[in-house]
């Protein structure tokens, strides 16, 4: 059995290393599976890509389409067209996509569209419900043509039944990217900030923001950071900046002594600072995942959430992009008074020998007992 394991940004990075080790692992018992990875390209500088193989130890690509740049139609089409050409050459059983990027639509539906390969789509089933999100859009495309589910959450079963998908298709297996965070923890890295901003354990905020609502409006991104600076009574505030928000960030004249602007972090470096934070501040979805396990109290800058469970189990809480609900939201948590939360099913570092366990079983390789 060959599958193709695709990989384009950042969060499938994370989402890979595992199933690719569980793979090898399955190799090494004896079964008749094989792997080759296809990086799209769509990220392709070193911080955003090429240290996380490095340090996740995932190996280098078997094929780069190099599909990086462009608009969101240029990517998606440059992705799909080089893609098919890889297919056509060489066949797999099955196409295995994860997240929620770009590259996991086109390349699903590249895979679909020539003789209906076989799609499994990693984190399947999720919903923010919100269609100005171009990751809700993948989503739905994506799951309107996968054949197998492995989903994070019960939450995410529920939709996909809703919408139609047989249960036999759905695999509940857990959180991948978590497999990733414990299996690193040993080997996260004290970034150089740590020593240059002086920082202590629990005494320090963790920022990222990169979402259009948030960062695209120069003005909207300069209220945002004043509020946060205002609420957070000179406590550091680390923002690894991303290079969309940058550009933006520049123009907004935004200075204070207790801001730290860096440059992004390799995977190790990142997570180290969060461990040790007093709490996260984002706009992102993935890092309310690695919150909710490490036990980090996180505030998420936006208005809906694709990941529920991180707020109803975990530590994170959906704070809106009105700048008016930091402050209290900052008072809360100095009173010592956010949630301690807990860790949801599954999410125990296992979700991709699952994975790999199922694939065995639903391509006949042998008979697996699936815990």
């Amino acid at each position: 059995m060959l599958i193709d394991i695709i990989a384009g940004a950042r969060p499938n990075f994370m989402k890979i290393a595992p199933i690719i080790k569980a793979v090898r692992n399955a190799v090494n018992d004896g079964y008749n599976i094989s792997f080759r990875l296809i990086h799209t390209g769509q990220h392709y500088d070193k911080k955003m890509s090429g240290d996380f193989f490095d340090q996740l130890g995932i190996p280098e690509p078997d094929i780069n389409l190099e599909a990086g740049g462009g608009t969101q139609a240029e990517q998606t089409a440059a992705i799909m067209v080089r893609y098919e050409k890889v297919l056509l050459e060489n066949r797999p059983d099955l196409v295995l996509v994860v997240g929620d990027v770009t590259s996991t639509m086109a390349c699903a539906i590249a895979a679909k569209k020539l003789n209906n390969i076989k799609v499994a789509h990693v984190e399947g089933g999720i919903r923010s419900w919100d269609m100005t999100m171009p990751e809700e859009i993948n989503r739905m495309v994506t799951d309107s043509i996968t054949d197998y589910f492995f989903t994070t959450s019960d939450t995410a079963n529920e939709n996909l039944l809703k919408s139609g998908v047989s249960l036999e298709r759905i695999f509940f297996v857990g959180n991948t990217m978590i497999d990733t965070l414990n299996q690193q923890t040993p080997r996260f890295i004290e970034p150089p900030v740590w020593k240059e901003a002086a920082l202590k354990d629990n005494g320090y905020i963790v920022m990222t923001l990169h979402r259009p609502a948030n960062v695209d409006e120069e003005n909207k991104l300069a209220e945002l950071m004043e509020a946060i600076l205002e609420a957070s009574k000179g406590v550091p505030i680390i923002f690894p900046v991303h290079p969309r928000t940058a550009k933006i960030l520049s123009s907004t004249n935004i200075n204070a002594s207790n801001l730290f602007l860096i440059e992004p972090l390799s995977y190790l470096e990142f997570n180290y600072l969060v461990q040790h934070a007093k709490a996260v501040i984002t706009d992102s979805g993935g890092i309310t995942e690695e919150t909710t396990v490490m036990g980090v109290p996180c505030m998420t800058l936006r208005d809906n959430t694709e990941r529920p469970e991180t707020c109803t189990i975990g530590t994170n809480e959906l704070i809106g992009t009105n700048p008016s609900a930091i402050k209290p939201a900052f008072e809360k948590l100095y009173r010592g008074e956010w949630k301690k939360g807990s860790i949801p099913k599954y999410w125990d570092g296992h979700a991709a020998d699952r994975i790999v366990k199922h694939l065995c079983t639903l391509f006949e390789l042998d008979s697996i007992t699936v815990n």
